[in-house]
């Protein structure tokens, strides 16, 4: 994927993907080619955040009230891997893996 060989952060993002590909699994979520895409640039700039010290704008939690658990618990368990992130990275990120289990 080309978000990864041209990402700064090659090797980390890589790991993050491969490890993600499995929790993903283990839950049966699969994405499609243009969800992944999205996701895996979605990673790429939380990578570059946590570097640089940089945040998202606060988000109001409640908009996520209808977000599954199992979809917080994987962008929490990404935000963890990651590190240095806020906690409105993961609501955000939660999206991603809602959308994904509707496939």
């Amino acid at each position: 994927m080309e978000i990864i060989l041209t990402s700064e952060y090659q090797t980390e993002l890589q790991g993050l993907v491969d490890w993600l590909i499995e929790e993903l699994a283990a839950v049966s979520i699969v994405p499609t080619e243009l969800q992944w895409t999205i996701l895996v640039n979605h990673l790429n700039e939380m990578l570059r955040r946590s570097k640089t010290d940089d945040t998202i704008p606060e988000v109001d939690p409640l908009m996520f009230s209808e977000v599954s658990s199992e979809a917080l618990n994987l962008a929490d368990g990404v935000v963890k891997k990651i590190d240095n992130l806020t906690k409105d990275e993961m609501y955000v990120l939660s999206i991603h893996f809602e959308t994904a289990k509707q496939n």
